[in-house]
Order: structure tokens, then C-alpha cells, then sequence
């Protein structure tokens, strides 16, 4: 019969970082470095500081690399994308509900290594030297040259962890690029196809 009043002991070291469920933070991030997935520049205007006064100066553009961004439905046609909970991004979308993507390709690695600096400059310098285009429903920069752009509005947000699931109704979808292919982000790193 097995001594139950035995204390335990600790024979892998990795154990007292483990979740109760047993996987490591480090486990779950190196498993999931596995999955590739696209690359995706998220972009919102900031509401003008006095929504009431028209000739109010708009509130500054805000942009963040993102690879947690899906297609969730095609009637009606929703998209979600996973945000750090109280990241810049995250506050801005609890208060405005229009949003874009833009699909980058894989010659748009400089804008998505950008966008995912921590400690970075102000948006409006990161924004200064790309060409884009403002959506006509939602205000935001589309970057020129993407394989893709999505105008969304917020449907609805679904708290997940330390992430917020931000789920959005497309507005429009254009693809005003053909040439090349996507960029993609697998094991830590950005990659092209091929």
C-alpha cells in the first residue's frame, strides 16, 4: 500500500512553472510556434477628442502586427483577431468599433517587424513613410501593396485568458495587390512560401 503521507517531491524542474493542467508556458508557446500563420497588419483611427465639434482634429492612427487572425463565418462574414488584454490596440477597440486589416505579403516583412516592436516609437512615425489608404468606413490606413484589406466593425468581444477574442463583421474586402505571396510568421520568425 502506497505511504499517502509521503511529502512529494519535484523530480522535473519544468513542474512548478506548469499549469494546473501540466502544460508549461514554454511548452505551449515552442507547440504552437509549430502552426504557421499569416501576417496581418491591424489598423484603427483613435475618435476625435471632441466627437461633437466637426472641425476636431481626428484622433491618431494606431496600427499592430498580429498572426492571430482568422475567418470565422461566411454568412455573415466575420473575422476575429486575438488581442493582449490591455495592449494599445485592445483599449482602442473597447471604445471604437471600426477596424481594418491589411493582408501583408512577404515583401511587407519591414511594416510587420514595425508594428511589433515593444517600446516603440508613436504610431503616427510608424505610419509616416508607408503608403496606404484611408477605409471609407472605418478611417483606418489600408497599407498599398497588401495582398488584402478588410474593413470590419466590432460584432463582438469574447474575453479569453489574457487575450480579448475580437470578433468583426467585414464592411469590405478588396485585394489591391496580385504580386507575390504572403508573409508568414513559424517558429519565432517571419518566412515566405517556398
Amino acid at each position: 500500500m502506497p505511504n499517502t503521507s509521503a511529502p512529494s517531491t519535484i523530480t522535473d524542474p519544468s513542474a512548478a512553472a506548469r499549469h494546473a493542467e501540466g502544460v508549461s508556458n514554454d511548452e505551449f508557446r515552442a507547440a504552437l510556434s509549430r502552426l504557421a500563420s499569416g501576417v496581418v497588419l491591424v489598423t484603427a483611427q483613435e475618435p476625435p477628442l471632441d466627437p461633437d465639434d466637426p472641425s476636431a482634429p481626428a484622433g491618431e492612427d494606431v496600427g499592430m502586427t498580429a498572426t492571430a487572425f482568422m475567418s470565422v463565418s461566411l454568412d455573415p462574414p466575420l473575422v476575429l483577431v486575438s488581442l493582449r488584454n490591455g495592449s494599445r490596440m485592445d483599449d482602442l477597440l473597447d471604445e471604437q468599433p471600426l477596424w481594418s486589416v491589411s493582408v501583408l505579403s512577404e515583401s511587407q516583412r519591414h511594416i510587420a517587424g514595425r508594428f511589433a516592436m515593444k517600446g516603440r516609437v508613436s504610431d503616427r512615425l510608424l505610419f509616416a513613410d508607408i503608403p496606404y489608404l484611408r477605409g471609407e468606413h472605418s478611417g483606418a490606413p489600408l497599407v498599398g501593396g497588401a495582398l488584402a484589406t478588410l474593413e470590419c466593425r466590432t460584432e463582438q468581444r469574447v474575453p479569453a485568458g489574457d487575450h480579448t477574442l475580437v470578433i468583426g463583421r467585414v464592411l469590405t474586402a478588396r485585394m489591391p495587390s496580385a504580386e507575390g505571396g504572403p508573409l508568414t510568421y513559424f517558429r519565432g520568425r517571419y518566412r515566405q512560401l517556398g
